[in-house]
């Protein structure tokens, strides 16, 4: 059965997990002030008044320069335990890293082609 005696401890701690962030969010409801004003939706910019529009458009290339960081960073995540157990896995394990890697390549190549690598063609902010 399902629901027996050995589980009970499984369902207190899912209990508490599920009912920890709603109890948190509106302790702080009901326990922080509200004082709604301009100052408090103005934007704050390291404590220098805001010239302009706070709403300007940025570029997709500083997205996709972030991108491109981010899943080289996480490819490199993927290869260190390979790379530690190289001498247990064999061939296989062997071509399947050779063909992730060439994914990875062929990204990057595109990646570059479109030139999300290049920092000279960003605009100033």
């Amino acid at each position: 059965m399902f629901l027996s005696h050995q589980y009970d401890s499984f369902w207190i701690f899912l209990l508490v997990c599920i009912s920890i962030p709603p109890l948190a969010f509106s302790i702080t409801k009901f326990a922080a002030p509200t004082r709604e004003g301009p100052e408090k939706l103005a934007s704050y910019e390291s404590g220098i008044e805001p010239k302009g529009d706070t709403w300007i458009r940025f570029q997709i290339r500083h997205y996709m320069f972030a991108l491109v960081f981010t899943v080289f960073d996480v490819e490199t995540v993927f290869l260190y335990p390979w790379a530690t157990s190289f001498g247990e896995l064999g061939l296989f394990a062997f071509v399947e890293v050779i063909i992730f890697i060439f994914i990875l390549v062929v990204g990057l190549v595109y990646a570059w082609r479109k030139g999300a690598s290049e920092w000279s063609q960003l605009p100033n902010i």
